[in-house]
């Protein structure tokens, strides 16, 4: 389910059955750093609109938490876990950060959610249908990856 007016209406009808949250992570960078930070902003989002379409009434795909890339990391770190609590305080049990910002992984030990990485792939110089192909490829690894996960927790 999105974060749009009727995928909320479904939920919040159905929310016993929605237990996941997925939370995609966005470094905003002007400058130098801006055509790759469009770039991986891209294909986080291209990424996490096809898996909420695979899993559609079991995890609830929530705005992109977005960030300033020069920020200082413990500010940053504070500000997601606000976002972590309010979340686990709604009853999901399982949150998933998706990002192509491999700084992360030096925090995910400070997140009780789920940290998965991706490398960005440029996908500017591609077709829609090339886009979509690679897309998928990525998402049929992450099926596995958020079924273990959920099983994990039976």
């Amino acid at each position: 389910m999105k974060w749009v007016s009727k995928d909320i209406e479904t939920y919040l009808t159905a929310k016993e059955y929605v237990d996941t949250a997925v939370i995609p992570l966005y470094s905003v960078s002007l400058g130098n750093e801006m055509l790759q930070s469009a770039s991986s902003a891209e294909f986080i989002t291209l990424l996490t609109n096809y898996l909420e379409r695979q899993f559609t009434g079991r995890l609830l795909l929530v705005p992109p938490f977005t960030y300033l890339k020069n920020d200082k990391p413990e500010e940053i770190i504070q500000q997601l876990k606000k976002w972590e609590d309010n979340i686990e305080q709604n009853e999901f049990k399982h949150i998933f950060y998706i990002t192509s910002e491999s700084d992360w992984k030096m925090y995910e030990n400070q997140l009780s959610g789920s940290l998965i990485w991706l490398p960005a792939l440029p996908l500017e110089h591609l077709s829609d249908s090339q886009k979509v192909s690679m897309i998928e490829s990525q998402v049929k690894q992450l099926l596995s990856l958020f079924t273990q996960k959920w099983h994990e927790n039976l």
